[in-house]
């Protein structure tokens, strides 16, 4: 059962809803000592940047063509408007010019698709290549690492972080150069025509540069807290969905409903607190810019009729500061841009520093055999105090081991750590005569087929479900595996057999088809080792009997580790392991241990008068 609605057994609904706003279930724990260093941030995109640089470099050859033909316009307007006061002016060279400004603005407009099409097509490149990243790392990562970062967070990193990264990376850095580029050219013509008026135009400046560093100060801290709880809104609507069929069992809707428009008001919230900030950058950079085109009109002016600046050097004066509006303005939003892109890839960075515990081994080395050996193996979850498997020593050879005990004594825990989930300490746990710590993770788990307790599915057909371990096995194999899980006749029953889609985590089907279609899956990767962690508790007896027998032939000289509460099953296997409060009680074949063993015998008689009253 999911988390989420574990707290509606345990805390009254405004205690979920005060959880849920705060994202406190959800935030992944951060060392806020360790706060990763711009340089080190940065080096993530390095080399993205090396490897699209030609790209990179002529679109932005292309934006500085833009700039330069944008600064020869106000060149071109001075001289007719010279030719005009001092009356040399024909309409023959008014035409010309016309035309040369015409032409200018086609070239400009071909160049200006150039370097949207190669900067910001290099943006996306970078967005696809980041998520892969995120992807690639998020597949290695063990049990730790997701007990860590929810789903909603893990999602969020690559849609709503790398967007604020690409938007950075593309027009953020296209304005930066922009503005960087056409606020020094323009500045460099003015200070060509006058030095005093341009001094003058540039005296508000100041106020913009102090408003800047003083309002993105708190960008970051804003910025991070909206994703934060995007991360939140993001995990809740996954579980609600994913989980839909239990809250409407236990009539949560308007709860859940509550619960996320509490979530919502608190992102919206934050969003408008970093609006706030954007929405006064904005208007003081064109509040700076206008003031300083108030100043070049009455002391340009000025010049003008005293004679010291000519009519089309005003006019010319007057269209580059215009033109440095834009970078005023342009301050405001690339602070933005910069903010949320630093930001969203400083969390980025936090999620791909993250290591797997797991240790990476040798890669070439190859185990001897594929037997395993526990030697006094003890584990404890990261973040947790309480000792889960203590001293385990245990030999497992091709047999079928049945694993029982009460509920919460570590079974599962044994499982995941044998098909190498979590980390073990060094000589504790063996395959193959060598420590599974020497042996890369891939070369131990390619040896092991896992049903677990929690049957995942994929929202797709039945065939591709069944051949997930095996993608190149025949149609022939995957139904005799199917008949062997006892869910080939009733996969036919499907309207489209084997292609019928099945839905998110197999919606359209029963727990025990579920539970079938794993264990099909498990036996056509046909591997020498076959875990089942209770992976039949949803499947009633006469099906569980069918399946016993039919697999038999499967587990033929395998190692199979068969957790289970039911007698029947335990009943077929080689030897059975209890384990109580972590430790092994008793281990030793079913007939010898129902003479003695207090919890095969109590389970014994339980389920035989629950069969008996059935039956009545």
């Amino acid at each position: 059962m999911s988390s989420y609605f574990h707290f509606y057994n345990v805390s009254s609904v405004k205690e979920v809803y005060s959880s849920f706003a705060h994202g406190e279930h959800l935030k992944p724990e951060k060392n806020t000592t360790d706060r990763p260093s711009l340089k080190k941030v940065l080096s993530l995109l390095g080399p993205i940047y090396f490897r699209h640089r030609i790209r990179l470099l002529l679109g932005l050859v292309a934006l500085l063509a833009v700039n330069f033909l944008q600064l020869t316009i106000p060149r071109i307007l001075k001289t007719g408007v010279d030719s005009l006061s001092n009356g040399a002016a024909t309409q023959s060279s008014l035409l010309n010019l016309a035309f040369l400004i015409c032409g200018i603005g086609v070239v400009a407009t071909l160049l200006r698709f150039s370097w949207r099409y190669l900067i910001i097509g290099f943006s996306r490149h970078l967005e696809r290549d980041l998520r892969k990243k995120i992807f690639s790392h998020v597949m290695l990562m063990d049990g730790s690492f997701f007990s860590k970062y929810s789903t909603g967070s893990i999602m969020a990193h690559g849609s709503n972080d790398l967007s604020a990264v690409q938007m950075a990376c593309g027009m953020g850095m296209v304005a930066a150069i922009d503005a960087l580029v056409m606020s020094i050219a323009a500045v460099f013509f003015m200070l060509n025509i006058h030095v005093g008026l341009t001094l003058t135009a540039l005296l508000p400046l100041p106020v913009l540069a102090l408003a800047t560093r003083f309002l993105t100060g708190s960008m970051h801290r804003r910025f991070d807290r909206v994703q934060e709880q995007f991360s939140g809104l993001t995990e809740f609507a996954r579980s609600s969905i994913s989980s839909i069929r239990l809250i409407k069992a236990y009539t949560l809707e308007k709860s859940q409903a509550k619960c996320f428009a509490l979530l919502g008001r608190k992102y919206v919230d934050s969003s408008i607190r970093v609006a706030v900030i954007q929405g006064l950058l904005f208007p003081i950079a064109t509040l700076v810019g206008s003031s300083g085109m108030l100043l070049v009109l009455y002391f340009g002016g000025r010049l003008v009729i005293l004679e010291s600046i000519s009519m089309g050097d005003f006019v010319a004066f007057i269209t580059y500061l215009y033109m440095l509006i834009w970078p005023m303005m342009a301050v405001g939003w690339v602070a933005n841009l910069s903010q949320r892109g630093v930001t969203s890839l400083r969390r980025i960075h936090l999620l791909l520093s993250e290591k797997s515990q797991l240790l990476p081994g040798k890669e070439e080395s190859q185990p001897k055999n594929t037997f395993f050996e526990l030697r006094q193996l003890s584990f404890t979850y990261p973040r947790s105090k309480r000792r889960i498997l203590e001293n385990i020593t245990l030999s497992l050879t091709p047999e079928i081991l049945g694993i029982t005990g009460p509920t919460g004594c570590g079974k599962t825990t044994l499982c995941q750590l044998l098909a190498r989930m979590y980390p073990v300490p060094n000589q504790t746990l063996f395959f193959g005569e060598t420590d599974v710590n020497a042996l890369s993770v891939e070369s131990v788990q390619k040896h092991i087929s896992f049903v677990s307790q929690e049957t995942m599915l994929f929202s797709n057909n039945l065939r591709e479900n069944i051949c997930f371990g095996r993608p190149d096995a025949s149609m022939e194999r995957i139904i005799h595996a199917a008949k062997a899980a006892a869910i080939h006749e009733e996969i036919l029953s499907f309207p489209e057999g084997y292609e019928s889609m099945i839905g998110e985590k197999g919606v359209t089907l029963s727990g025990g088809q579920r539970s079938r279609v794993a264990l099909a899956r498990a036996l056509l990767c046909d591997r020498p080792i076959l875990i089942i962690d209770d992976g039949l508790a949803d499947v009633d007896t006469e099906t569980e009997q069918k399946i016993m027998e039919n697999i038999a032939p499967w587990l033929k000289d395998k190692t199979v580790i068969w957790v289970s509460q039911r007698i029947k099953q335990l009943a077929r296997t080689d030897r059975v392991l209890v384990l109580e409060d972590g430790k092994i009680s008793d281990i030793g074949p079913y007939d010898e241990l129902m003479q003695h063993n207090s919890f095969l015998a109590e389970i014994s008689r339980r389920q035989h008068l629950r069969g008996k009253h059935n039956h009545a």
